[in-house]
C-alpha cells in the first residue's frame, strides 16, 4: 500500500513522525494531522452499576478514562506491558484483570508466596507509574444516590456524562476538539451495550453540561481482547474506589495515580487540584 500523500489527503500517521516519543504525551497543544485526534481513550469500570441491591463492602461505581497520546502509547506503553508479560508468563497472550490478580484466580494462581505476589504487584505498579497518561474518573456513591433520587438512575450513564465532559475539556486544551477521538469500552452484554451507546450518542449530540456536540466515537471491544489500554484502565479503577471508601487506608496504587489525574493548573500542578476536576464524586460528599 502506498504511503504517499496528496495535497488534499494528508497522511494521518505523520503524527508518529513529527513528535518525539519520549515527549509525546506531554507535548503542548499540537493540532492533529488528518481527521483523527492524537489521543485515544480506554475505559473500564469497578463495581456494579445496578441500584436494586448494594454491596455493603463496595457501595460505589467507578468509571475510569485513561487518555493516551497515540505515539507514546504504541511505542512506549504497549512494549512495557508486553515485556512484563513475557517475563512473568513466557508469552504475551495473558489478559491482566485486577479482580483475578487480587483473588489469585485463573492464570494468576501461580504465586509461590506473599513476597512473590507483592513483587509482581510492585513491578506492575511501577509500569503504571512510569507510563504517561491522563486519568479522568467519576465515582458514584450509590448509597447517597439511592437516597436522593431513588434506584432508577443508572450510575454508569451518570459517570459517563461527567467523564465525557471532562474529556472534551482536556482535548480542547490540547487543540484536538476539531478531530474525532475514539473511546474504547468493554462489551458487557447486548442490552447494556445498546443502552450505553444510546447514552453516549445522546451526550455527544449536545445533551451535556456544555450544550455542544462532542467529536467522539465509541468502540466496543470484547472482554477477551488483549488491549493494553483496556487492561490498564481495569487496573486503575478499583484503587480509585477504595480511596474514596477508605481514605485513611494505605493505597500505593492510588498514590501513583494521583499524578495522572487531569488537574487544575496543568503539568506544574500534578498530584494536586484534581478533586472535582479529573476526579469527580457524585453526589458530592
Amino acid at each position: 500500500m502506498s504511503t504517499e500523500t496528496t495535497n488534499s489527503q494528508p497522511k494521518q500517521f505523520s503524527l508518529f513522525e513529527n513528535i518525539d516519543p519520549a515527549n509525546a504525551q506531554t507535548t503542548l497543544a499540537v493540532p492533529p494531522v488528518g481527521k483523527f485526534s492524537n489521543y485515544v481513550v480506554y475505559v473500564d469500570e469497578s463495581g456494579d452499576h445496578g441500584m436494586q441491591t448494594l454491596d455493603e463492602n463496595y457501595p460505589v461505581f467507578v468509571l475510569a478514562f485513561c487518555i493516551f497520546h497515540k505515539r507514546y502509547y504504541c511505542e512506549t506503553v504497549v512494549p512495557a506491558l508486553e515485556k512484563f508479560k513475557f517475563n512473568h508468563f513466557g508469552h504475551d497472550l495473558i489478559v491482566l484483570h485486577e479482580n483475578e490478580i487480587r483473588k489469585e484466580k485463573g492464570n494468576f494462581n501461580f504465586f509461590q508466596s506473599r513476597t512473590h505476589k507483592h513483587a509482581f504487584l510492585n513491578e506492575l505498579t511501577s509500569i503504571i507509574d512510569a507510563s504517561n497518561f491522563i486519568l479522568v474518573s467519576c465515582v458514584i456513591d450509590k448509597t447517597e444516590l439511592k437516597n436522593k433520587v431513588g434506584q432508577e438512575t443508572n450510575p454508569y450513564h451518570l459517570a459517563l456524562g461527567f467523564c465525557l465532559e471532562t474529556l472534551y475539556e482536556f482535548l480542547q486544551e490540547k487543540n484536538q476538539d476539531g478531530a474525532t477521538t475514539h473511546v474504547v469500552v468493554e462489551r458487557r452484554g447486548p442490552k447494556e451495550d445498546n443502552e450505553l451507546e444510546l447514552e453516549f450518542r445522546r451526550t455527544c449530540d449536545g445533551e451535556n453540561r456544555l450544550s455542544i456536540p462532542f467529536p467522539f466515537n465509541i468502540i466496543f471491544a470484547d472482554k477477551k481482547v488483549n488491549s493494553t489500554g483496556l487492561q490498564l484502565a481495569d487496573l486503575v479503577a478499583r484503587p480509585i474506589g477504595m480511596r474514596i471508601l477508605r481514605p485513611t487506608q494505605e493505597n500505593r496504587a492510588f498514590d501513583v495515580l494521583k499524578k495522572k489525574f487531569y488537574c487544575d493548573g496543568g503539568r506544574e500542578n500534578v498530584g494536586e487540584g484534581f478533586e472535582n476536576w479529573g476526579l469527580k464524586i457524585y453526589p458530592k460528599p
